[in-house]
């Protein structure tokens, strides 16, 4: 096996870092992560089933691979470029965010055990794998895949230099347990991360929506500690007595959520910016839609426990957490006049995709709620990678507009993402039923 570790690694040479990161994005959706990456100058390729989501990619020009990241894992792993050496993804979602009931938490529970199994090595994959299929839902089972890169890249000779996942909160707990298993020194070969996990707001970091997100950034620990990214502006909390929408905490709910990870201040540190609002975000977009501020925002769910009780959101707010219903929000004038409702270019500019993304494909509002926005992933991925304040805002700076591409070049990105029609998915994929070679 070769050393992680080369006299021209992206983290020995700062002045060459642009040049020497390639990413690799499983579950990578419509790219938010992606989008990150170009911004921060890098080069970067995705592993997406959905036919949708990668219309959208090659519309935009995202280098992308049309399949099942298991199927790539095990059957495909050396079709990759041989310098990727950023992992980053967020498997899919659904078992996880209905953790408070009994299916959620025994999902979360079945996981947990099956990632100590796994870098045991104690049993065979396949007997792992038909274990995974017989949990009954097949997206159970995909949370575990980043890890399993992760040790493949490890056995491959290139463990991965820097990872970062992200999911819905309920997932934190699996995220512990994979920090316990890459800082200790189970991995093939011994090798060994430096790693942190987290709820983070997204708002704190810019995103015009208050949307909580999971988080995981590991580097290997010969690279030295990592550390989570620095909030830049606010937090958005509600008023004593006013009823918390769906994704909103109360002041007192944010101070117990920082225990034990309280940041303190030195001196030099900027003083956060205030959250952005919804209109500010969409002001110039708003204004040819002929829709004028102030308006209100009606979320399409309930809270307290009652489905009528909507949450409400004014345009000098945060928008609530961007999802594949959004193009369903209610909006309207302050006295309840109907407006225009959220179009998908606009609700892309609330996951802070530039005004101009080419969106594609059918589903697009589902695309666009599945998304990382991309604001947020720069300052993950610029953690990860120990970057500094000027990098990011460098980064920032240039999200306003997306480059186009021809035709021609989206053509070649769809032959090269589709490429052998039997490789392309035309269905979601299941787990096997038979073991895996």
């Amino acid at each position: 096996m070769t050393s992680p570790a080369t006299p021209d690694s992206a983290f020995t040479n700062s002045s060459r870092d642009t040049e020497k990161i390639h990413v690799l994005d499983l579950f990578a959706g419509p790219g938010g992560l992606d989008v990150a990456a170009h911004f921060l100058g890098w080069e970067s390729i995705g592993i997406e089933w959905d036919a949708n989501a990668c219309e959208t990619r090659y519309s935009a020009g995202l280098p992308t691979i049309h399949a099942d990241v298991r199927t790539m894992r095990t059957e495909r792993f050396d079709e990759l470029p041989d310098d990727i050496n950023v992992l980053v993804g967020g498997p899919p979602c659904q078992t996880f965010s209905v953790a408070g009931n009994g299916a959620g938490r025994r999902a979360l529970t079945e996981v947990e055990s099956f990632i100590k199994r796994l870098v045991a090595r104690e049993e065979s994959s396949e007997e792992i794998d038909r274990e995974l299929a017989a949990l009954g839902d097949p997206r159970t089972a995909l949370v575990l895949e980043p890890l399993r890169w992760v040790m493949a890249a490890i056995e491959n000779g290139k463990p991965y230099e820097a990872i970062v996942l992200e999911q819905v909160p309920a997932v934190l707990p699996v995220w512990n347990a994979y920090k316990e298993v890459l800082e200790s020194g189970v991995l093939p070969g011994r090798i060994k991360y430096r790693a942190e996990c987290k709820v983070l707001h997204t708002e704190e970091y810019g995103v015009p929506q208050t949307r909580r997100r999971a988080v995981l950034i590991a580097r290997l620990a010969e690279f030295g500690q990592v550390s989570l990214p620095q909030k830049t502006h606010k937090a958005f909390t509600r008023q004593k007595g006013e009823i918390a929408p769906a994704g909103l905490i109360t002041f007192d709910e944010a101070l117990r959520e920082e225990a034990g990870h309280v940041e303190k201040p030195h001196s030099g540190r900027k003083e956060r910016e205030p959250w952005v609002s919804m209109g500010e975000a969409l002001r110039g977009t708003s204004r040819e839609l002929g829709r004028p501020e102030p308006y209100v925002v009606v979320s399409n769910y309930g809270s307290g426990g009652d489905p009528k009780n909507r949450g409400r959101r004014t345009s000098d707010q945060p928008a609530f957490t961007v999802t594949g219903k959004i193009s369903r929000n209610v909006v309207e004038t302050p006295d309840g006049r109907p407006l225009p409702r959220f179009t998908i270019p606009e609700a892309g500019i609330l996951q802070t995709f530039p005004a101009n993304f080419p969106w594609g494909g059918r589903d697009q509002a589902q695309q666009v709620g599945n998304a990382v926005p991309p604001r947020f992933g720069v300052h993950l991925l610029a953690a990860a990678l120990g970057l500094g304040e000027a990098r990011v805002a460098e980064a920032l700076d240039k999200m306003d507009e997306w480059p186009r591409i021809s035709e021609e070049e989206r053509e070649r990105l769809r032959k090269i993402g589709c490429g052998d029609k039997d490789k392309c998915p035309t269905r979601p994929p299941h787990p096997p039923v038979a073991p895996l070679r």
